[in-house]
Order: structure tokens, then C-alpha cells, then sequence
């Protein structure tokens, strides 16, 4: 796949050379003094952001995600109980994180600076998934509220995921440590190892890490269908298994870190993932082999001025898709109800047609450079500006298989390149004792084109069209060039010791993703297989949709006492013009089934309010007791049509008991949602039932051993997952209506799981 350089970005050497021009200014700096005591010393690559969104701001430190991380291998889990935050199921590695019911690129998500894109016509490998859960240091998640500074092209906020910062010795020498964990869950049998290695001197920093992990399908708490066929022969499942919901995945990574001296560091990362499947129980097809490595070059320099960052990324993804083994697999005359046939015949063949699956594969390579500076101007004073350059590269083709797809090779987007060059300046300042102050402003141009298209077969006769649609797209518009502002205006008042009180606004932008705009083809097959969401329908792009626009209004009450108890209420209010959300493609839709839709430009309203609070019962003899909870109550709606917005919990929470003492930590955790009415009406979407699910954890830390074990959903409590989208598990999923409508994805059932670390 060869995609050129355009004019515009071959100056990339100019935002080097801006880097450089920085680093080399003086300006007086108030900074505190480090320390020398340890033997090992911490550099932190980026500064401190957002401070003045404290109550817009949930971070998760390593010791929160010590505590969630044996209990699955998916890293967006480890954002559960956070308010105002749910997942949108999918594969078993790579839900979908949601902030106030927007979800996947509605979201600006980094992983260790990066802006990486998800390069599957379902989304399938989002950023999240190419980093297991004990690679993650810290996360960090910006709601409604965000900094300018931490992501444009998005709307509903932003999620930040760190691995631990590099380290190195204070003193001469070398020291070799390391770690090595295993874990394993009941339910689905899943299982994962992983190891660590570190080689450190007081310049250098030499690791590697590895992670495995593989599971087989789940089962619900009872029967949820009255199928267990899936249309392979000889092969059924329970009707209490969720079908295509196994997975196996292997990650590497070697990071390589030098100290320079006092005020510089360069970090290097290699990153490699071979995914050799992940099924999906609410997709018409199974991730067969995802391939990702990409390339992570970091320079950070502390200078009296302030700090400067300076960051290349390059990521390759090689993605491919077919019918996993709960899925119907041959097709045509010939096979029989699904029997093996051969040889492979084409549609016209008068001895029939036989066609071997659907392959359907994915290539991206995803360049990155961003420049970023901390400029601090007094005391409690920063000024961050910077710059940044994405060059995005898709190409996503069908290979022919026999029957209707085929002879040739079906072009769903071809040459699909979409670029972002982005500026922005913030600043954030104590105006006063008790104001702390923070706005930016950020310009974004997103620039997308694509090449021609052409189906399986170009003849008049070709099924769905295919031929007058391709003519038609490729004689359209196949271009175009947002210029999108975002701005964000926070002011925080410490009103005394125990209360503050946080305010703002925020303008953001998003433009459409190269499947929003560029698929083509209503054909029911070809659309069945374009699906962002996971609800069993078919989608045709748009190329003449506007960028999304979204204004937030926001306001948070925070309180805690001499004891740390603590009480955070946020409200808010956000309208989006220009959402993109769907209508029908043609006359064909009806209720109770699956549609073939079109993507829209129309708008919406979202409105909320989270609430979150901890509260220390006792500290003694008997340990530390402490309850904590949090509560988020949404409601969205589509402003033209009246109908609810798709994967929107009304109300969602949690209320956790928990215990430390002599290194246990144990917790009894209560989980609630609300039942889902309101739902979006043009994909027939389908209500779920509220539940209520205890979950059981418990854990000690010596001093270089950790075990973990616990039991999710305590009760085997059987619950449909609101956010889980149409059960698509299982049978002929090729054919839009050839599976049954109105199942949901249930929840997985008990499950029992354990793990271990041990450090060197």
C-alpha cells in the first residue's frame, strides 16, 4: 500500500525546528527543587494538565488498577464505576468507553501520546485494545469538560492511558528487575500470563514486556435464545452460551530510555500485537488477525522557561475479518445449508454457486508529530501551546470468496486518507487566592479524500447495484477540508478549606470518520457488513456530511472535611448540531428487523448529572472501612426525530464497601442500572431490563508477591447488557434478516477469577 506524501505536510522538519527554537529560549522558572532520596527516580514525560478541572478529572493510579486488572484482560474494564462513564460491549478486548452517552470517536483517546484510529468497518481494534491492563500506569479521564490541550476531534471528553514513566538510578551502577503474573476466570476459561524485564543504570532504561491472554465464549446466568444452531455442521451451541465472544491476543512491547542529563530524556517505544482472533457476538463478522506495530519516539526537556515535548509515532495495522466458528461459513446452491462445497463458482455459474466465507481486510499506516510546550510565566501560571500533524491511510477490500462476491475484489474504500493539522495555546492561572482560571483555543483542519471504488463485479447484472452505485460515487465528491475550533473556558473558586465550586464551557468539533463518509454500497450484504455500533443493521456513508459540533455547559460542587470524606455533585448540558446519526436508505425499512441505514447530519440534546462521594467509616484496629459510590442519571435525545440516542444508560451506578488492613484490600461491590426505555427508534434498538449485580473482590500485597481473586456477579444474576447491542453470535449472519431480531447481548454469568504477581 503506497500512499504519498501531501504538499502540505512534506514542511514537517518546520514544527522540529519550532521544537528547537523553544528549547533554546531562557525565561526565569519557579519550580520546586527534586529530591535525591531514592534510588530510583521517576520522569514524568508530560506536565501537569487540567489541574483546574479537578471535578471534571477521574484518575486512576497504579494502585487502582492493581485492583481491577485480574479480572479481565479488556483495558477500557478498568474505567468502570467512574462517573458518568460506561462501556459499549463488543469484543472481549476492545469494549468501547462511553462519556455522557458519546462513545468511540466521539472521544479523543491517547495511548502514551498517541492518536491512534480504529482501522475496521466495526471498529474492532479501538486504541485501548493494543494495551493490556498492567502496561497501564495511570488513566486519566477528561468529562464534558476537557482541555484543549488533551485532544481536538472529538466531543465528549477524553481519555488518557500512561504506562508507568521511565525510570532510572540515582547512583552508580546497574540493577536488573522485573515481574511475571498469571490469571485465570472461570466462566469463559479465560486465561493470560505476562512478564516484565527492566535493565536500569542511572542514564539508561532497557525493558521489555509481554502479554497473552485467550478465552473461550461465555455463558449467561440461563437460556436466552431457542436457536443452538449456528449454521456450521455438527457444531451448536448451549442456549446459554454467548456465541463469538471468545478471543486470544499477544502483545510486545521494548521501550528503550535515556537520561541525558538532568533536564533531558528520550523515550523509544516498540509496540507489537498479533491478534489472532476475537469474536463478536454483536457483529456480522470475527476479527481473524489483527497485526499492529508501531513505533513511539519521545523528547522531553525541562529548560528554565518551562518543560518541552517533542513526540513522532508511527503505527502500521494490518486487520482481517471472516466468519469465526459459530458462524455460518459456506454459502450458496451448492452448500447445502452450510456443508462444504467445491470447487468455488461465481454467481451466472449454471452449475451453482459456492462461496468459502467472506474475507474482509483492513490496512492503515498512521503517522503522528506533535510538539508541545509548558511555558510558565510565574507562579501558579502556565501557558501550554502546541502543534500537531496526523496522516491517516486506509485501505478496506473484500477479496471474491465465490457466489455473489466476486469475480473481482470489492473496494469498500480505497486510498481513504484523512489528515489533521492542529495548533492550540492554553492557559491556566490563579487569577486570585480562591480563582483558578483555564481557556484555550484550538484550530483544526481535517482534510479527507478517497480514491474510486468498484464492486465484486462491474457488469449491469452485478446484485445490489453494485455498478450504478460505484459510477456514482466515484462521479461524486470525494473530498473535503474542515477547519473546526474548539474552545473551553473553566474557572474553579475555593470557597474555603472544604468546598469548591468548578464552571465552564466548551465548543468542540468532530468531523466524520472515513466510514462515516466513504462507504458506498446499500447493497444488504456489503452495508450488513459496515457497522460502527454493533446493532445488527446495515450502513451506507455519506460524503457530504458536516462536522459535528457540540457547546457544553457544565458546573461541579466539590466538598471533603479533615477526614477525606468527600462529596462531588456535576451537572450539565450539552446540544450538538450536525450529529451524526442515521435515517433509512431506502423504502425497504421496517420495525422488528434489521434495516439497511444511511448516515445523517441532524442533532441532538444530552443532559445529566453525575454524582460521586467516599466516605471513611472507621480507621482502627480492625483496618480502614470505607464506602464510596457514584451515580450518573443521563438523558439524549434526537432533537428531529423525538427518539432516544443510541447505547444511553438513563441511570447507572455503583455503591462499593471496601476494607484494608495489613496489606488485604477487599471489597463488596454493588452494580445498578436502570431499565432502557428510551432508545433510538430508526435502529430498532432493543429495551433492556435494570439489574442489580454484587460483585466480590479481595487481594494482598507483600512485598514482592500480590494475589488477586474475586467473583463477578456473586448472585449469577442473568441480566441483558444495555449497552451490548443485537445478539449476531451466531447462524447465517451474511444475510441482514437470516438470523433472528430482538435479542440483546446478555451479561456474562458468575465468574470466579484469581491472579498473581510476583516482582524480582
Amino acid at each position: 500500500m503506497t500512499h504519498p506524501l501531501p504538499v502540505r505536510w512534506r514542511p514537517c522538519q518546520l514544527a522540529i525546528a519550532i521544537g528547537l527554537a523553544f528549547s533554546s529560549l531562557s525565561v526565569p522558572i519557579y519550580a520546586s527543587p527534586q529530591s535525591d532520596d531514592e534510588a530510583i527516580e521517576h520522569i514524568t514525560v508530560e506536565g501537569s494538565i487540567g489541574q483546574s478541572l479537578a471535578a471534571h478529572t477521574a484518575v486512576l493510579n497504579e494502585a487502582d488498577i492493581n485492583r481491577k486488572g485480574a479480572a479481565s484482560a479488556d483495558t477500557a474494564s478498568l474505567l468502570r464505576g467512574i462517573a458518568g462513564v460506561h462501556l459499549n460491549a463488543t469484543g472481549g478486548l476492545s469494549s468501547l468507553p462511553a462519556i455522557h452517552g458519546l462513545a468511540d470517536d466521539r472521544l479523543r483517546v491517547k495511548v502514551n501520546g498517541m492518536d491512534l484510529i480504529s482501522s475496521c468497518p466495526n471498529h474492532m481494534n479501538p486504541p485501548l485494545s493494543y494495551l493490556a491492563p498492567n502496561d497501564v500506569g495511570t488513566l486519566t479521564v477528561y468529562a464534558g469538560l476537557s482541555p484543549v490541550s488533551v485532544g481536538g476531534d472529538s466531543l465528549g471528553g477524553s481519555i488518557i492511558a500512561e504506562s508507568l514513566p521511565a525510570e532510572f538510578l540515582t547512583r552508580a551502577g546497574a540493577e536488573v528487575s522485573g515481574e511475571v503474573g498469571s490469571f485465570y476466570r472461570s466462566n469463559n476459561n479465560a486465561r493470560g500470563a505476562n512478564l516484565k524485564v527492566s535493565y536500569l543504570t542511572d542514564t539508561t532504561m532497557l525493558s521489555y514486556s509481554g502479554n497473552w491472554s485467550k478465552a473461550d465464549n461465555y455463558t449467561a446466568a440461563e437460556t436466552f435464545k431457542t436457536l443452538a444452531a449456528t449454521g456450521r455442521p455438527e457444531h451448536q451451541l448451549a442456549l446459554d452460551e454467548v456465541g463469538s465472544s471468545a478471543y486470544e491476543t499477544q502483545n510486545h512491547s521494548l521501550r528503550l530510555a535515556w537520561q541525558l542529563n538532568q533536564h533531558n530524556s528520550i523515550d523509544a517505544r516498540l509496540n507489537y500485537q498479533d491478534m489472532p482472533q476475537q469474536l463478536y457476538p454483536n457483529q456480522r463478522m470475527d476479527l481473524l488477525d489483527n497485526e499492529q506495530i508501531n513505533l513511539n519516539l519521545a523528547w522531553h526537556r525541562e529548560t528554565d522557561w518551562g518543560q518541552l515535548t517533542t513526540r513522532f509515532y508511527h503505527e502500521k495495522v494490518d486487520h482481517m475479518m471472516d466468519f469465526g466458528p459459530d458462524k455460518q461459513y459456506w454459502y450458496g446452491s451448492n452448500a447445502m445449508m452450510g456443508m462444504p462445497c467445491t470447487p468455488i463458482r461465481f454467481m451466472g455459474d449454471p452449475q451453482g454457486t459456492c462461496a468459502a466465507g467472506m474475507p474482509m481486510y483492513s490496512e492503515s499506516d498512521n503517522n503522528g508529530l506533535t510538539v508541545k510546550a509548558d511555558y510558565y510565566l510565574a507562579a501558579h501560571d502556565v501557558l501550554r501551546i502546541g502543534l500537531e500533524l496526523q496522516q491517516y491511510a486506509l485501505d478496506d477490500y473484500w477479496t471474491p470468496s465465490g457466489g455473489g462476491m466476486g469475480p473481482g475484489t470489492f473496494l469498500n474504500i480505497n486510498n481513504g486518507q484523512r489528515d489533521r493539522i492542529a495548533i492550540f495555546a492554553e492557559r491556566e492561572h490563579a487569577s486570585s487566592a480562591n480563582w483558578l482560571l483555564m481557556y484555550g483555543v484550538r484550530y483544526e483542519n481535517v482534510a479527507m479524500q478517497t480514491g474510486e471504488v468498484e464492486g465484486y463485479a462491474t457488469g449491469a447484472s452485478a446484485p445490489g447495484m453494485q455498478m450504478m452505485q460505484a459510477t456514482a460515487f466515484n462521479n461524486g465528491s470525494r473530498s473535503s477540508s474542515d477547519n473546526n475550533v474548539d474552545v473551553t473556558l473553566v474557572a474553579r473558586y475555593q470557597a474555603n478549606d472544604r468546598l469548591n465550586i468548578e464552571f465552564g464551557y466548551a465548543h468542540k468539533v468532530r468531523s466524520a470518520n472515513l466510514y462515516e463518509k466513504y462507504t458506498w454500497s446499500s447493497w444488504m450484504m456489503a452495508a450488513g457488513m459496515n457497522n460502527l455500533v454493533g446493532d445488527g443493521n446495515g450502513y451506507v456513508g455519506n460524503a457530504s456530511l458536516e462536522p459535528e459540533q457540540a457547546n457544553t455547559v457544565s458546573a461541579s460542587m466539590s466538598w471533603q472535611d479533615e477526614q477525606h470524606n468527600s462529596l462531588t455533585v456535576t451537572s450539565y448540558f450539552t446540544y450538538i448540531t450536525d450529529y451524526i446519526d442515521a435515517v433509512a436508505a431506502n423504502s425497504m425499512w421496517q420495525p422488528n428487523q434489521f434495516n439497511v441505514l444511511r448516515y445523517e447530519n441532524q442533532s441532538a440534546r444530552i443532559y445529566g448529572t453525575n454524582v460521586s462521594g467516599t466516605w471513611h467509616i472507621s480507621h482502627g484496629k480492625s483496618g480502614h472501612w470505607q464506602l464510596a459510590g457514584s451515580v450518573s442519571a443521563t438523558s439524549a435525545e434526537n432533537k428531529d426525530t423525538g427518539s432516544g440516542l443510541y447505547q444511553v444508560i438513563p441511570v447507572q451506578g455503583s455503591l462499593t464497601l471496601s476494607h484494608q488492613f495489613d496489606g488485604w484490600h477487599s471489597s463488596l461491590e454493588w452494580v445498578l442500572a436502570s431499565r432502557k426505555e428510551k432508545v433510538s427508534d430508526i435502529r430498532n434498538e432493543i429495551e433492556t431490563a435494570g439489574y442489580g449485580l454484587l460483585n466480590l473482590q479481595v487481594s494482598h500485597q507483600w512485598q514482592s508477591f500480590r494475589i488477586d481473586a474475586g467473583v463477578e456477579n456473586l448472585l449469577d444474576k442473568f441480566y441483558f447488557n444495555p449497552t451490548g447491542g443485537a445478539y449476531t453470535g451466531q447462524g447465517m449472519t451474511m444475510s441482514l434478516n437470516g438470523i433472528p431480531y430482538g435479542i440483546a447481548v446478555p451479561g456474562m454469568g458468575r465468574a470466579v477469577y484469581a491472579g498473581v504477581q510476583w516482582q524480582f
